[in-house]
């Protein structure tokens, strides 16, 4: 039998590495048009001692596949795990098996959610009832799987006297309002427990550990413990971009459907589209980010206190985006910038680049190979990303990329969405993909809706160009570009692998 190579030696002076994925942050508000409304003070502090890559986006949505790329490094198209409970195939490498390969122990503290290949497991295991499972590899420290098992968080509550209600009612605010307070205070809190558990566990481990911290915050529901529910004020928000005409493209309408503002609550079921409503929204968004910036930086109070500050890779991002009520539109699916373009931040200790801003265009998919070439471990063939440590010394490669592509499957299985019912979409044909270069935004669609070609210089992506006549020869060239794209980044797993009259042999 054949062990695929994940990984070489450690070297013997290994870095700690802290991998902190925060979920539905925008890149605009740690950096770009919301920021001056969002009060980041710790990660700002972080991205001022590192570098920061601010033309990042995600290569798909929702958190699932999300996350399953920026592990694995691999476009959705290639790991196939497409939606939330869409199975990950148990053989794929990913950062966490390259780590344990090469001698480590990856620790997952927080949020998870990789489904688990059914192949290889009988049908009533119980891992197969929930799709917040453990990607291979990792060690699970703090268990909280949000939506189907959060027992350490839950019962920590109860021990504090909280009268603790199921999922969701959990996330309900306590009064008339959506601004109205969650249930526990705010340092009871998800956000808290997590960063209270990390630090704890990682007080007592040697030198050398790797810590995966996943925030679920500032995910929704929208609810967040006093003070964080009135830290911002509604009436200072920015009001959210509107389309001279709402359904300018017909993937528009079923988008509104599928997630108004009020899938963003819990118990507000009749909550309407509105300006109001859409601010207050966002100040509670503003208030969850804010929380979880606060605990961002006593972890890393917690690094310079203990004197392994200079000692620790620090890679800070997020695994997508969310609308925000921009045209309209909630949550992650859809093919805006708002839904893939996140931040990243990365302080590498060996480096003495500081306070840089990459403007050269990264992908989540790099994410994974640039954490295993700063520990010095070889990167998986199967990996489509490339490794940033370059630009972590100030270098770009020549042949850097000049474009982003992400994809997205609004598709479902069993439960049609009101793409598929109100397009009339077969299943393989509800998703679409995104190729971005400099300004020009071209977005293909599998099920015959037009196709999309916007300027977003202006700010604005609510006009279709790709029917105008002198734009016909771009047209032509992003869509080579896009196909292009797919025929280079085709699964890699066995692209270098040759078997000879030699035996197995790797390029």
């Amino acid at each position: 039998m054949i062990t695929p190579r994940l990984g070489c030696a450690v070297p013997q002076n290994r870095l700690n590495t802290l991998f902190i994925v925060i979920d539905q942050l925008r890149a605009d508000c740690v950096f770009g048009g919301l920021a001056a409304h969002l009060k980041l003070p710790n990660i700002r502090a972080l991205a001022a001692d590192a570098v920061s890559f601010q033309n990042h986006y995600s290569v798909t949505a929702p958190c699932g596949p999300s996350r399953v790329s920026m592990l694995t490094g691999q476009y959705a198209s290639n790991h196939g795990a497409v939606r939330n409970g869409t199975p990950l195939k148990r053989d794929t490498p990913n950062v966490a098996t390259a780590v344990r390969a090469a001698g480590g122990e990856p620790l997952l503290f927080g949020y998870t959610d990789t489904a688990t290949d059914p192949r290889f497991l009988e049908p009533d295991d119980p891992r197969l009832l929930s799709y917040e499972e453990l990607a291979p590899g990792f060690t699970e420290v703090v268990r909280m799987r949000f939506e189907s098992d959060c027992t350490p968080w839950e019962d920590y509550l109860k021990s504090h006297g909280y009268d603790v209600p199921p999922y969701p009612e959990l996330y309900r605010p306590v009064g008339d309002r959506p601004d109205d307070p969650a249930l526990y205070a705010a340092e009871h809190s998800d956000t808290a427990f997590l960063t209270d558990r990390t630090i704890d566990d990682l007080s007592n481990r040697a030198p050398g550990w790797f810590a995966h911290v996943t925030y679920i915050r500032p995910h929704p529901p929208f609810v967040a413990p006093a003070p964080y529910n009135t830290l911002y004020r509604a009436a200072n928000m920015p009001s959210g971009r509107q389309a001279a005409n709402t359904d300018w493209h017909p993937f528009m309408s079923p988008a509104r459907k599928a997630s108004p503002v009020a899938s963003t609550v819990v118990g507000f079921p009749d909550l309407p589209t509105s300006d109001a409503n859409t601010r207050m929204m966002r100040a509670l968004y503003f208030g969850l980010a804010h929380e979880v910036d606060h605990h961002i930086g006593r972890l890393i109070n917690w690094l310079k206190d203990t004197g392994q500050y200079d000692d620790t890779l620090i890679v800070l991002t997020a695994d997508h985006g969310e609308m925000l009520g921009d045209y309209d539109l909630w949550g992650k699916r859809s093919f805006h910038d708002a839904c893939f373009h996140v931040p990243l931040i990365i302080r590498h200790p060996q480096s003495e680049t500081r306070g840089v801003v990459v403007t050269a265009p990264t992908e989540s998919i790099d994410v994974a190979p640039t954490i295993l070439a700063c520990l010095g471990i070889d990167v998986p063939h199967s990996m489509d990303g490339r490794s940033l440590r370059g630009f972590l010394d100030g270098a770009q490669p020549s042949d850097w990329r000049s474009t982003t592509y992400s994809e997205l499957d609004f598709g479902h299985p069993i439960n049609p969405t009101a793409w598929q019912t109100d397009l009339r979409l077969p299943l393989d044909a509800a998703n679409l993909a995104v190729l971005r270069k400099g300004d020009l935004r071209f977005v293909q669609f599998a099920g015959g809706l037009p196709p999309i070609l916007m300027d977003v210089s202006a700010g604005k992506e609510d006009r279709n160009l790709a029917q105008d006549p002198a734009n016909m020869q771009t047209m032509l060239d992003l869509t080579q570009q896009m196909l292009c794209h797919s025929m280079v980044n085709r699964d890699g797993t066995f692209s270098r692998t040759l078997i000879t009259n030699d035996g197995v042999q790797v390029a």
